[in-house]
């Protein structure tokens, strides 16, 4: 739906509300591409308590499918203010507020710089805003100049945000430094579907066969869209090495851009690789590998490696973000922008007894669903909100985790 389209729709009287009736909510989204957080608000949304809330998807931008529909199939009303991305729009705040206007929600959550910065402006005297941050630090070299400025400008307002969920403590560490309130942080991590990532034979082999990969070959694989902060270079730099072993390993890397045009292989590799682009079976891709791989230079609280560790898979990850916590000892974690370091690792796993390695894959599932599974995570937004709905503040000592 197109911002004209928000705009048109006619303000709704205010009432009383019906004690018995679920509380509105709206989600403002920068947008809804393939990414860490558009999938962190799927998943929230598909444990949302209806009974409780009522929630509405708004995209700063138009909205992209399949993700877009998969957020109406759960029943939530998703619409656009169509904006464009990166340029600020007097326009997109007027839809935006008219359209909380209409809605008159318990709350606002909003999802990622931009919208947090947007969000607030536009609630102002109509409900709280609750921020989500995402970032773990900004990378100068792979951050825009708008989005370093929203962050900063964001800083020095979020103390009237009524809460600042952070994804990771490496979120909190950097943005405190940044200058946003402590006092109004509260860490909630990602948590994931052990009933959709696990292990799974029969898609194992649906999915070696359609890449036209042996039952036997080791297969190394990473899923994360292009983008400089995911590290493709690097993870290609430790293939080469690994190729060079001689373990007859292949290659599987998926995610947005992921594809011969947009990420050049070099030599040395030949035949070895996979790009798939993106995906709607990443948990089958994933069943179909024997290491995943992080290589990124900067995340928060990483998606791919908790998924790949739900599904068994054991995971070498660079030392970035929480990727160590999450990891948590069952997994290999080493220096960034270290590819030899990566390749040894990947090799170690590669060769080692299978029964060993099944062993370690078996350890980082159960350390998934014991400490980051969905259910714990959709727990602790739903306390959060209640602290919002019966205090007017947050407990953030009371929803920390």
């Amino acid at each position: 739906m197109r911002g004209s389209e928000v705009e048109a729709a006619p303000p709704r009287a205010r009432r009383a509300p019906d004690p018995g009736a679920p509380l509105p909510m709206v989600h403002l989204i920068s947008s809804l591409g393939v990414g860490g957080a558009e999938t962190a608000l799927l998943r929230l949304l598909s444990r949302t308590d209806r009974a409780a809330w009522s929630p509405r998807v708004v995209s700063m931008t138009d909205v992209v499918e399949p993700l877009g529909e998969r957020i109406r199939a759960l029943g939530v009303p998703v619409t656009s203010l169509g904006m464009r991305r990166g340029e600020p729009s007097p326009a997109g705040l007027a839809r935006l507020r008219r359209v909380l206007a209409r809605e008159r929600p318990t709350l606002l959550q909003t999802w990622m710089y931009h919208a947090d910065l947007l969000g607030l402006v536009a609630a102002a005297g109509i409900c709280p805003t609750v921020w989500n941050v995402r970032h773990s630090e900004l990378v100068p070299e792979s951050t825009r100049r708008l989005t370093r400025l929203s962050a900063w400008l964001c800083a020095r307002l979020s103390r009237r945000a009524r809460a600042i969920v952070v994804g990771s403590e490496a979120a909190r560490r950097a943005h405190v430094a940044l200058g946003y309130h402590p006092g109004r942080m509260v860490l909630i991590p990602n948590g994931f579907d052990t009933a959709v990532f696990r292990p799974d034979a029969a898609a194992r082999a649906r999915v070696r066969r359609e890449l036209g990969i042996a039952a036997d070959a080791p297969v190394v694989g990473m899923v994360a869209r292009l983008h400089p902060d995911k590290g493709h270079p690097l993870f290609l730099e430790a293939a080469v090495r690994v190729a060079a072993a001689d373990l007859d390993a292949v290659f599987v890397l998926c995610g947005g851009g992921v594809t011969a045009a947009g990420l050049p292989l070099p030599p040395g590799l030949e035949g070895r690789v996979r790009l798939l682009g993106v995906r709607d079976d990443v948990p089958a891709v994933l069943a179909a590998c024997d290491v995943a791989v992080s290589a990124s230079r900067s995340e928060g609280f990483p998606n791919a490696v908790g998924e790949a560790m739900a599904c068994a898979v054991p995971c070498v990850a660079t030392d970035v973000g929480d990727s160590a916590l999450l990891l948590g000892g069952v997994g290999v974690v080493v220096p960034p922008r270290d590819a030899p370091a990566l390749a040894a690792a990947v090799v170690e796993l590669l060769r080692m007894d299978p029964a060993r390695r099944q062993a370690i894959g078996e350890a980082a599932r159960a350390r998934v669903a014991e400490h980051f599974s969905l259910a714990a995570t959709a727990a602790r937004y739903a306390r959060l909100y209640a602290s919002i709905v019966r205090a007017g503040s947050p407990e953030p000592a009371a929803v920390h985790g």
